[in-house]
Parts: C-alpha cells; structure tokens; sequence
C-alpha cells in the first residue's frame, strides 16, 4: 500500500554571508514568520523543516495550511523527492506526481507536440507511453493546430492548457498539489477541473496546500497547520481550520 513517512526531517537553507545581513534577517523573520536558526558550524539557515514527524497512510487526503513562510512548499516538495532531508528521512512507498510547478521541463523554442513529449519524460512516462497518450493529451488541449508551432508563439493560457494536459495523463499513486489548479476560459475550466477530480480521486494519497478554508474542507479527511517549519496542530479539518481561523 502507498504511505508516506517522515522521521525528525529538517531541511536547512544556508544563508551566505548572513554576519552581514543581521537587520535583513530580522525583517525577513518579522515579515515572513521564517524560522532562523544558527547551526553547530556557525552558519545560519532559514529551517524549512524543524524536526518533522508524520505518517501518511493509504486512502488519507491530507490539507496544509499556515502562513506565508510556514514551510507548505517546503513540505511539499520533500514530500515529493524534490528536497531531501538535511537531518532525519523521508520514506515515499509509491507512484508520486507533484503538481506543484507543471510548466516544469517546458521548453519555449519547441513545438506543443515536442514539448508533449519533454514533460511527459519529466513526469516519468517512457516512450511507448508517451506515444500512447501524445494524441489523447493533444486533443484535450483544444490547441488544434498551435501544437506544430512553437510554445513562444502561445498565450500564457494557451501555455498552461498545454501544461495542465500532459501534467494530469497520468493517475498516481501519491498526488502533490500546491492549491488547485484552474487554467484556461471558462470552457476549459469546466473540463479541466472535471479532471483533475478524476485523478484527484483516483489517487491513493493527496497531499493539499491551500489558503482556501472551503478548498480544504471539501477535499481533505485530515489537516495539518503548519509554523516556522513545526507542525502545530493535526487532527480533523473542521478542528484545525477553527483553530487556525481563531488563534
């Protein structure tokens, strides 16, 4: 069965030269909430992470929330396999699709058609499936004849139909997303989101970030509020969202 585990993961950024750059650090931890620490060596980090333990189990739909800062993405992207830990691990049993940046391995000077292929690979696809699902992705996109120019000659929406097609061929095991995504006119909206639902539900894990209580509250089965990198809090939605809405 697919689950997730993390024991004690922290991940630390180094921040270069910060002797010099006490007052910028003091602003950053005001503005942002980011937690700051100084390590053994000396260095000071911005701490993504701080000590994370959690278990994610078959058939969960887990929401993230905190403040700007609070180590969502952080969290995600180690969730992912994008980050490794600096200190503790990270244990992912199962098929994972981050939908966090789909315009990941787009290349601008390639047509839609090739540009079908590169985010396919990027995603893990091999060349027979790509092959199999180029013209289904193709046709989804409604781009018609676009797909044999370019990608520098589209629009920012015509960019992201493209995007969002290839990036929801597949159905995961594990699905990572970072808010939900809504791409495209009102057309395309509809369709696009009948999808994403479809592989939303398909999936065995989803781990979602978002600023929407209402997003949070109709898709997820558990919540976890996220701070300076901690988890404060995780329990049902409802409780959570209350909490976090009343602190």
């Amino acid at each position: 069965m697919p689950r997730i585990s993390l024991k004690n993961a922290t991940v630390d950024f180094p921040v270069y030269d910060a002797s010099a750059r006490s007052l910028k650090k003091a602003v950053f931890r005001s503005v942002v909430g980011a937690n700051i620490a100084q390590r053994a060596d000396g260095h000071v980090v911005i701490r993504g992470l701080d000590n994370v333990n959690l278990e994610i189990a078959h058939g969960e739909r887990l929401g993230l929330i905190g403040p700007n800062g609070a180590g969502k993405t952080t969290l995600l992207r180690v969730l992912s396999g994008i980050y490794v830990p600096s200190r503790g691990e990270a244990i992912i049993d199962g098929k994972c699709v981050s939908l966090i940046n789909i315009s990941l391995g787009i290349d601008p000077e390639a047509t839609g058609r090739e540009n079908i292929r590169l985010r396919g690979v990027i995603m893990g696809m091999s060349a027979r499936e790509i092959a199999a699902r180029a013209e289904h992705i193709a046709e989804f996109t409604g781009l018609g004849e676009f797909l044999d120019m370019p990608l520098r000659t589209y629009s920012t929406g015509m960019q992201l139909r493209l995007a969002f097609a290839v990036s929801t061929e597949i159905h995961p095991e594990i699905l990572i997303m970072d808010e939900w995504l809504a791409t495209g006119d009102a057309e395309f909206q509809h369709k696009a989101n009948e999808r994403l639902r479809a592989v939303v539900d398909a999936s065995s894990i989803l781990v979602l970030a978002s600023h929407s209580p209402e997003l949070i509250q109709e898709n997820c089965s558990r919540v976890i509020w996220l701070e300076k990198g901690q988890i404060r809090m995780d329990g049902p939605p409802a409780d959570v969202l209350h909490a976090y809405q009343n602190q």
